[in-house]
């Protein structure tokens, strides 16, 4: 089985990546890690960190000679950071006290997590509620693209709105030509329509002046997915099911549609449901993709594709009123932490690791296998199967 776990405080050393359950002789190029995170950091309305860090995973064990042994694949991230706060995160006991965090902001785990561990230093619950993490997860999802690609999956993103701005239309026919992605990479908001980038750009740097912050929405989509993927004989084996909880579990994330998603049930069925046509050339396909690519739990051959709602950042550069833990006492502005204006597009990307990393879970529990070569052999078998 297939799982990963990841480890490390947003000013600690570092963070710590373990992956469970790639088959053997998988070929690991480590530029590509890289460049999976040099995606998350970059987009439009990024906040200070982000130019100080220049983040990059080494591998520590599970990878020989460029191709994976089958064992656990440990990787690392180094925070840049470190230097500056190793007495504040110190794991020995120091001797003189830090300065404890008390002000909790709106819109943060602060509050919440303080409760529910018992902590009186709010440091203990941001650290690891930040979403620094999401850079693990994009390493993970760095590998797992490599895995797919052995099987001609490929996953992009971009964003379709900000605030406001944009189009979140669950029914217009999207363009998913290589060359709407390339337009995609190089636009700093990772929107393929000039215009509206630039009408997105405008509004970021008014909110900025005002030290307020912007969420939005971004599609993810996997091309190449093959029929069979998930499942409906249980609850939490639905693929829809866990695609939904990896994208939720992005910080900020407050909604996901697949396919039409809630504007379906605005619809007459009619005018829903993908119809179904086989030709002899082309083999098995759809009219449509209303569906997003998922069919009662089930990968059904056409692109997956979802969505999902990010709120905007909670921490503001003109805090919210707000409440100081250790003394109960009401005040006017909690602090403020070194923070991003919006994070929509570096979402996408994180977006897209999610969906890579639901995906390669799936694609091991149907196909299996100890080693990439019977892997491949069961997937071919199986689409042979298919064909006949």
């Amino acid at each position: 089985m297939f799982r990963f776990l990841t480890a490390g405080e947003s000013h600690g050393p570092c963070l710590t990546i373990i992956i469970e359950g790639l088959p053997a002789n998988l070929i690991i190029q480590p530029q590509e890690i890289n460049e999976q995170l040099r995606r998350r950091q970059g987009g439009y309305g990024r906040g200070a960190r982000m130019r100080m860090e220049s983040d990059r995973a080494e591998i520590l064990s599970g990878v020989r000679h460029g191709k994976t042994l089958g064992s656990p694949i440990t990787m690392q991230i180094k925070n840049k950071d470190w230097i500056n706060w190793q007495e504040k995160m110190s794991a020995e006991p120091v001797e003189t006290p830090t300065e404890i965090v008390s002000q909790i902001r709106a819109g943060h785990a602060d509050f919440a997590g303080a409760m529910k561990f018992h902590q009186n230093d709010i440091r203990n619950v941001i650290e690891r509620s930040s979403a620094r993490e999401t850079a693990s997860r994009v390493a993970v999802g760095a590998v797992c693209r490599q895995f797919l690609a052995q099987f001609h999956i490929s996953i992009h993103s971009h964003v379709l709105s900000v605030g406001g701005i944009g189009s979140t239309d669950s029914f217009a026919p999207r363009d998913y030509s290589p060359e709407f992605w390339d337009r995609v990479e190089i636009s700093p908001m990772r929107c393929g329509d000039k215009n509206t980038e630039e009408q997105m750009i405008g509004f970021i740097d008014e909110i900025r002046k005002k030290g307020d912050t912007a969420g939005g929405i971004f599609e993810v989509v996997a091309l190449g997915v093959p029929i069979g993927l998930g499942s409906f004989s249980q609850w939490d084996l639905r693929l829809n099911s866990r695609l939904g909880q990896y994208l939720l579990s992005i910080p900020s994330a407050k909604g996901v549609e697949v396919g039409a998603g809630f504007e379906a049930a605005r619809q007459i069925g009619s005018h829903v449901h993908d119809v179904l046509r086989h030709e002899e050339n082309r083999g098995w396909s759809h009219t449509t993709n209303n569906a997003g690519g998922i069919e009662g739990g089930i990968s059904n051959g056409e692109p997956i594709v979802a969505r999902v709602a990010l709120k905007p950042i909670p921490t503001l550069a003109k805090p919210l009123p707000s409440v100081d833990f250790a003394t109960g006492e009401n005040i006017e502005k909690s602090r403020y932490e070194r923070s991003d204006v919006c994070v929509v597009p570096a979402g996408a990307v994180v977006g897209e690791a999610m969906m890579a990393i639901a995906l390669t879970e799936v694609f091991i529990e149907k196909f299996g296998g100890d080693s990439a070569e019977e892997t491949l052999a069961h997937y071919q078998s199986t689409l042979d199967l298919m064909q006949k």
